[in-house]
C-alpha cells in the first residue's frame, strides 16, 4: 500500500484528488494539509510514502515545501500538481529535486500511474511539462549541453546506458529487463550515476540524459 499526503489550500480539490487516489487499492491517502507548513507536519506525524503537493497555496507554497521536504526526507517522494505550467515553476520544482511534476487538467489515470512509477523508481512529468523541457533544451542552453557531454564521459559504459534509460522514463525494474540486470543493480548503477554527475532525483537526471543529447 502507498501511503500519500495530499496537500492543497482548496477543500474541494484535496476531496476530489483523495476520491480519485483512493479508488485504486494499492493507495491509501493517510493525510490532508491546506498548505505547505502543515504538509511539512503531516509528514513528520504520519510519515507517508508520497507528498502530493500544489504549488499555490497560502503561507508556506509547495516549492518552498518540495525543498524543505527533499532535505529532511530523502527517501519521500515528493510530486508536484498544478493547473500552472509556466517555465519558472517547472525550473524550481526541478532544482528541489521532486520526483514528478502533473497537472491537475489531467486524465486521473495518468495520476494514479505517475504515483506508481514515482514509487518505482520512474521519473514523472505530464507530457505538457516534458515538450516544453524538450523544447527549452533544444532551443538554447549550449553551455549546459556541452557541461553535460562533458559530464558523461566520467561514467562507465553501463551507467551510461543507465542513464539513457532513466531519461526515458524507464523504471528501474524496466531497465533491468532491458539491460538483463537485477533490480536492485540498477539501483547502484543509479545512485553512483547521480553522485558522479551531482545530482539529487531522476528527475535531474533524465534532463541531464537529454542535455548531453542520450535522449532525442
Amino acid at each position: 500500500m502507498i501511503r500519500i499526503l495530499v496537500a492543497d489550500d482548496q477543500p474541494l480539490v484535496r476531496a476530489g484528488l483523495t476520491t480519485v487516489l483512493t479508488s485504486d487499492p494499492d493507495l491509501d491517502v493517510v493525510a490532508e494539509a491546506e498548505d505547505g507548513r502543515a504538509a511539512l507536519a503531516a509528514v513528520e506525524q504520519v510519515r507517508p510514502d508520497v507528498a502530493l503537493l500544489d504549488i499555490r497555496m497560502p503561507g508556506m507554497d509547495g516549492l518552498t515545501a518540495a525543498e524543505s521536504l527533499r532535505a529532511a526526507h530523502p527517501a519521500l517522494r515528493v510530486m508536484i500538481i498544478t493547473t500552472f505550467d509556466e517555465d519558472r515553476y517547472i525550473a524550481r520544482a526541478l532544482d528541489a529535486g521532486v520526483h514528478g511534476f502533473l497537472l491537475k487538467s489531467g486524465d486521473p489515470y495518468e495520476l494514479i500511474s505517475g504515483i506508481k512509477a514515482a514509487m518505482n523508481g520512474g521519473t514523472v512529468l505530464a507530457p505538457p511539462v516534458a515538450h516544453r523541457i524538450v523544447r527549452v533544451l533544444h532551443g538554447g542552453e549550449l553551455r549546459d549541453r556541452l557541461a553535460a557531454r562533458t559530464g558523461v564521459r566520467g561514467l562507465t559504459p553501463r551507467e551510461r546506458d543507465v542513464l539513457e534509460l532513466v531519461g526515458a522514463g524507464l523504471t528501474n525494474a524496466e531497465i533491468g529487463r532491458r539491460l538483463h540486470l537485477a533490480e536492485g543493480t540498477v539501483k547502484i548503477h543509479v545512485s553512483a550515476v547521480l553522485a558522479k554527475l551531482h545530482l539529487t532525483s531522476r528527475v535531474q537526471a533524465a534532463i541531464y540524459a537529454y542535455r548531453a543529447g542520450l535522449v532525442e
